[in-house]
């Protein structure tokens, strides 16, 4: 049985716990509302388990993981085993993507997307991705996640 949005689609969107950049969550919450999507911004340094807590009490549709200080293979990694291994299963099961600055090396670090999608994110963008594909992957995701497509 499908279950059908009626809302706006949610989004919980943040950095890394090391990450310290804000005008990038500024820029994705205005791309993200532009798009349809009614955003819970948290903000950068978010801990991870305040995260899950987050994603716990706002139920949103997917969470969307900012970096750019270059630790977000590593953070990245740990906040997606907190996230996937939560109790309660419609937490474990929020659609989940990363982007920006993977690692420190710049584009030779796009190889680090690969154990990020393994640790359990839905999708990893790195840096330089066109921010376009962000758009139509949450859009499948959420439509893969209810069985039907989620206008947004």
């Amino acid at each position: 049985m499908s279950s059908v949005v009626n809302h706006r689609p949610r989004i919980v969107l943040s950095t890394v716990s090391s990450d310290a950049h804000t005008w990038n969550l500024v820029f994705l919450q205005l791309l993200l509302e532009e798009l349809g999507y009614e955003v819970r911004n948290l903000g950068a340094c978010v801990r991870d388990e305040d995260l899950v807590e987050a994603v716990r009490d706002a139920r949103p549709e997917a969470v969307v993981i900012s970096t750019v200080n270059g630790h977000g293979h590593l953070d990245g990694a740990r906040l997606i085993a907190r996230l996937r291994s939560d109790r309660d299963p419609a937490v474990a099961g929020t659609p989940a993507l990363i982007g920006g600055k993977l690692g420190v090396a710049g584009t030779a670090d796009a190889s680090l997307a690969e154990g990020l999608l393994t640790a359990g994110f839905d999708a990893v963008f790195t840096d330089g991705a066109a921010l376009a594909e962000l758009g139509s992957t949450l859009k499948e995701l959420m439509t893969d996640q209810f069985g039907e497509e989620v206008a947004a």
